[in-house]
């Protein structure tokens, strides 16, 4: 019965799926009036006049673009348990993410709205196209194996036990419809531990007689419980644990860097692999061609998008942009407004169209430099503090510096990523070893998704510093002909290149 349902929702949801991506315009529009409709009657609606229906022009002339921190005194009111602010009712559920230059942590309001209008529909999406394009995996027959985050009390009213924060993953799965109950493994009191040695030790156990047809997480945690089941089922790889493994649903990190290491862990030609753009602040968007790496904008799921040029980015009132306007290769800056009670927010994320018709996006980045290899979202503001406080604790000061990450390889064994930072010193700490323990510990204190990845060193190794010789910034940038004050060397980057290129340099 469970099973008819269910394939009745994946037709229902590509004949959706079909709708706006041939209506595209007209679905965002219902989508903007549905939002200010909704909200009218809250602080923010009344604030700018949404009783009036105003159309995307109105609403964009009335309402600011707004950053986490400008929206953050009404965000602040929302988790301190406020009604009608943002989005009508009371907000119990806030996804936590990676904190700003004023913060340890993010918090994002996640409303019943967006819960079932954004995550869920998605997520339905997913196993429709899913099933449409890999029919012979049979998702539905099977078992997703899914690897949440976890979640506390909220710490703005911690006597509300109806109120928690934690990564959007754990919310999502805390609350998750039977349907998708269903389907996954394994049970809640395991997905969600937050001892993460413990967790991947005792999911490992219980997913070893599971008939797993598809796994959903981060690159990251998947590959070490990959191998520890593996090594715990005594098999040669996976595929002798799960014979029926298909589909790799990943998001969260650039799976390039991975690609050739799944393809060692999981051994098979049947063996798949589609790309998701699951935020806190929502469902954005999802492959939806196996041989593409594009993802199809989501754009009937409570979310109404703007796009703000590359010119546009810094300026004190910035002029975003509406669907229809974006061109193609050209990166953009995402501003989104929600079914969660965000308006016109700047989430932070760039994406580059790739196609028009339909409307199709690879995330291009940030627009800052940061560091998201394995999950752990290090800024540059992050990094910067980090430095400054091991300089002042070992007496030493620095001219320049780059970071990227140390990917897992396929030959290694290693189931750890790292960091590995070049740092040119005006003279080298006497204590290195102190210096790189402080980095550390500093982007621990600062960023709570560092703190987490690098947890018993469970998922990321400390970091790799190396000292470099007086002027070997200034070489390389006149090497790349940008010496200049508008050149400045990246502080970090998800790609080695740079790097590399400055090894390479000092090599020769």
């Amino acid at each position: 019965m469970i099973s008819t349902v269910l394939t009745w929702a994946v037709q229902r949801r590509l004949a959706s799926i079909s709708h706006f991506r041939d209506n595209p315009h007209e679905v965002q529009q219902a989508v903007l009036h549905s939002l200010l409709h909704t909200a009218r009657a809250t602080a923010w609606g009344r604030r700018y006049g949404y009783s009036d229906a105003p159309s995307a022009r109105e609403f964009a002339q009335r309402v600011p673009i707004s950053s986490y921190e400008e929206l953050y005194p009404e965000i602040e009111r929302v988790l301190r348990g406020e009604s009608d602010v943002l989005w009508p009712g009371r907000v119990e559920w806030f996804a936590k993410s990676s904190g700003t230059t004023n913060a340890r942590s993010k918090y994002i309001p996640v409303t019943r709205a967006s819960l079932h209008e954004g995550h869920y529909r998605a997520g339905r999406d997913m196993t429709a196209l899913a099933t449409r394009c890999y029919p012979e995996t049979d998702v539905l027959a099977g078992k997703t194996l899914s690897l949440g985050g976890t979640h506390s009390a909220n710490p703005f009213r911690p006597e509300d036990a109806a109120s928690r924060v934690g990564d959007v993953s754990a919310v999502i799965m805390q609350n998750l419809p039977a349907w998708a109950e269903f389907i996954r493994t394994p049970p809640l009191e395991l997905a969600l531990l937050d001892e993460w040695e413990e967790k991947i030790e005792r999911i490992a156990r219980h997913v070893l007689t599971a008939d797993v047809r598809v796994l959903a997480g981060v690159p990251t945690w998947m590959i070490v419980l990959l191998r520890r089941v593996t090594e715990l089922a005594g098999a040669e790889s996976i595929v002798d644990v799960w014979p029926r493994l298909g589909l790799f649903l990943h998001g969260a990190v650039a799976f390039g860097p991975y690609r050739e290491l799944f393809r060692q862990l999981i051994p098979s030609s049947r063996m798949h692999y589609l790309e998701i753009y699951n935020a806190s602040e929502g469902y954005l968007a999802l492959q939806d061609e196996p041989d593409s790496e594009d993802l199809l904008l989501l754009l009937n799921h409570g979310i109404y998008y703007e796009f703000l040029p590359a010119d546009q980015w810094d300026v004190p009132q910035p002029q975003a942009i509406g669907l229809e306007e974006v061109e193609l290769g050209r990166i953009y800056a995402l501003i989104i407004s929600t079914n969660a009670g965000l308006w016109r927010y700047k989430i932070g994320d760039t994406v580059r169209f790739t196609s028009l018709a339909p409307y199709r996006i690879r995330i291009a980045g940030r627009t800052k430099h940061f560091l998201n290899a394995f999950g752990e979202e290090v800024v540059v503001e992050n990094a910067d503090a980090a430095v400054a406080a091991a300089c002042q604790a070992t007496g030493t000061t620095v001219r320049d510096y780059t970071a990227a990450p140390v990917y897992f390889t396929a030959h290694d064994g290693a189931s750890r990523g790292g960091h590995q930072w070049l740092i040119e010193f005006t003279q080298p700490p006497t204590d290195a070893a102190r210096f790189t323990s402080v980095l550390d510990s500093t982007l621990r204190q600062l960023n709570s998704d560092y703190d987490a990845k690098r947890h018993r060193d469970i998922a990321l190794l400390p970091p790799q510093v190396t000292a470099v010789p007086t002027g070997t910034f200034v070489a390389w940038l006149a090497r790349r002909g940008k010496l200049g004050g508008q050149h400045k060397v990246p502080r970090l980057s998800n790609s080695r290149e740079f790097l590399e290129e400055i090894l390479l340099q000092l090599k020769n």
